[in-house]
């Protein structure tokens, strides 16, 4: 079943089945009745978390923005950051306790062939294998907890700044883009914080603490380590920090251009399908992940030259040291546990920086994800809420344009030099031909963007300084092209108004004439909404939109052609409702019916940005000029 207007369209209402039976025409429409009853056991076993404290206001930026850093991050859960780092040392000193016990089991044990050393010390390295084990588990644990705080605060803190960003950054932002700093970006932070970081500095202090022991053991073999090693391992390791940075900046662009590419191809799905796109577009998105691909070829050139390099460097200073230990075991220099020990600490101190290189190239992404998000909690909007803006009082509706210049770009300006009023309870009709800056001047009402040159009243209030919240509250906007959000159709209608009852929601849907089709649908108002709404027909999604705009009430309304999806008996009930809803109100439409036009109060003519005409249906006829030209085009057309 389908709403009236819907012209074929898919609908949301259910299916029928075979013997009368209903079934959803979505894939998910409820637990199936053989799980309901472990489904309750399980939300019954659930503990009782309360409601989060949610806090947004337009003028309050981001806490960071660009001082965004991992050290800021964590900030807020320093004790458990503490107790990871007092972990991560036990278990660095942990793991190297092991070459010191292979030492005195072979000096003391084997080669004094004292057995019960032998036994004291294999208990002591299994001892020390628990410890080792139990620190781990410990520290995964602190690290895991702390990665998944930081992790949920960021991404709110970063939907929160995408509701705070004005419409000019998403016209300039790809959608595909945006989505990859909420996935990929904190996933890399994640990833680094949850185990990189912790690995990078068990790896950093053991090679401290290897250095250390090294020294204890021959200073000589530990001079010829550090002097053969260290140098060239320090050099490769500069370049490879320079090389990697820039190469995973790359790769993060890539990502996100293969995110946009393909966010924006299942969008548009249908206009591709129409127009038989898919090997075209199939071909553009090969270019796209061509590009990931080279970008992915050069840091993987470059882990290649890095990681083979070090190991080679580690095995020749071992056998290096090997052949000179051996002369100095001959000499009686030094014992040969001493020197299965120190072989075996300069294999624990070239492991290390083998690690390191590919903890490295996860702090790289890391840093290049911080990089990328501290870019975007650092913009600003255009349209900044002033710190001492107030709550806009309950309006009239009066709506006044001050000379009023604004352009999407600083030297193009769209509307120019406009000066209007517009009375509390006047409807108004814009006209105009396409591109005329019609709907920017009614974007420019609900201060969606500000004016480049003079300024916007409500009630003899500038826009500039009011609470947006304040503002938009009192303002209804139904565009063309609605817009509807997966969920239940209750939720869809009472967007504006979350806490609105059901007998209120239907008291909208009966003023746009939708109370006796919801009624018949099986689920009723929890009938399912896909996303986007693709479910339905631009005609039904147009009459949702309108009970939502019935619902909330408002001040000020701006209609922007909301019948123009409708079918002639859709549209005449709308109007009916339209005479309702718009009585004692302020409304402005934009009217690409001159059928519209024609019954607002006063019709104004937009034309290259500026007003032209301005007038009632009758004036401006009786006038002969531009409006009285369109309408004798359109009556021409109608006949």
């Amino acid at each position: 079943m389908t709403f009236p207007g819907g012209g074929g369209g898919s609908g949301f209402g259910a299916t029928s089945t075979g013997g009368g039976a209903t079934a959803s025409a979505h894939p998910f429409a409820g637990v199936p009745p053989e799980m309901r009853p472990g489904v309750e056991m399980l939300l019954k076993t659930e503990p009782e978390h309360s409601e989060p404290e949610v806090v947004f206001e337009h003028a309050r930026p981001d806490p960071d923005g660009a001082r965004l850093s991992l050290r800021r991050l964590v900030r807020p859960y320093g004790t458990m950051a503490l107790l990871a780092g007092v972990l991560v040392v036990v278990e660095a000193l942990t793991l190297q306790a092991g070459p010191l016990l292979t030492q005195i089991g072979i000096d003391d044990g084997i080669t004094a062939k004292d057995f019960g050393v032998l036994v004291l010390v294999a208990a002591i390295y299994l001892v020390n294998l628990v410890v080792t084990g139990l620190t781990q588990a410990a520290r995964v644990k602190v690290t895991g907890r702390v990665a998944a705080w930081v992790m949920n605060d960021l991404r709110v803190r970063v939907f929160t700044q995408l509701q705070r960003l004005s419409l000019n950054f998403y016209t300039g932002e790809k959608a595909g883009v945006i989505m990859t700093r909420m996935t990929a970006d904190i996933e890399n932070l994640q990833a680094l914080l949850q185990e990189g970081l912790a690995q990078f500095a068990i790896q950093g202090l053991t090679m401290v603490i290897v250095s250390a022991v090294l020294f204890t053991y021959d200073v000589r073999l530990a001079l010829i380590t550090i002097v053969l090693v260290v140098p060239v391992m320090t050099a490769m390791s500069l370049w490879f920090r320079c090389a990697s940075g820039k190469g995973y900046l790359r790769v993060r662009d890539a990502t996100a251009d293969v995110i946009a590419d393909l966010s924006e191809s299942l969008q548009g799905v249908r206009i591709v399908t129409a127009h038989n796109r898919q090997r075209r577009n199939t071909e553009h998105h090969r270019r796209v992940t061509g590009r990931y691909f080279d970008a992915s070829l050069q840091t993987g050139r470059i882990n290649s030259i890095y990681t083979p390099g070090t190991q080679v460097i580690g095995v020749a200073g071992q056998i290096v040291l090997l052949a000179i230990g051996a002369g100095m075991v001959t000499d009686g220099r030094l014992t040969i546990g001493e020197l299965v020990a120190f072989l075996l600490y300069l294999g624990s101190f070239f492991q290390p920086i083998q690690q390191l290189v590919q903890q490295y190239s996860t702090y790289q992404q890391g840093q290049s994800s911080i990089v990328k998000l501290r870019q975007l909690l650092s913009t600003r909007p255009d349209v900044v809420e002033k710190p001492e803006a107030v709550d806009l009082p309950r309006v009239e509706g009066e709506v006044i344009f001050e000379d009023v210049t604004f352009g999407y770009l600083p030297d193009r300006p769209v509307v120019s030099d406009v000066s209007l009023e517009i009375k509390a309870g006047e409807t108004v009709a814009f006209v105009g031909p396409t591109g005329a800056g019609k709907s920017t001047l009614t974007k420019l009402i609900t201060r969606f963007y500000d004016p480049g040159h003079g300024r916007i009243l409500i009630d003899g209030r500038d826009l500039r300084d009011v609470r947006i919240e304040s503002l938009r509250r009192q303002l209804g906007v139904v565009p063309q092209e609605p817009f509807l959000f997966a969920g239940p159709l209750r939720d869809n209608i009472r967007f504006a108004i979350p806490d609105a009852s059901d007998d209120q929601v239907r008291e909208a849907l009966r003023a746009v004439g939708l109370d006796d089709v919801v009624d018949r649908l099986p689920d009723g108002l929890d009938t399912a909404v896909q996303e986007r709404g693709q479910s339905m027909s631009s005609g039904e999604r147009q009459l949702v939109a309108l009970a939502r705009a019935f619902l909330a009430q408002p001040r000020v309304l701006i209609l922007d052609e909301a019948t123009s999806n409708l079918d002639l008996q859709s549209e005449h009930k709308i109007e009916n409702a339209l005479d309702v809803l718009l009585e004692g109100r302020t409304a402005i439409l934009i009217a690409h019916r001159l059928s519209t036009a024609m019954k607002a109060d006063r019709v104004v003519v937009v034309d290259e940005g500026r007003i032209v005409e301005s007038g009632s249906h009758d004036q401006l006829i009786a006038a002969g000029g531009r409006y009285a030209q369109m309408y004798a085009t359109w009556t021409t057309e109608v006949t």
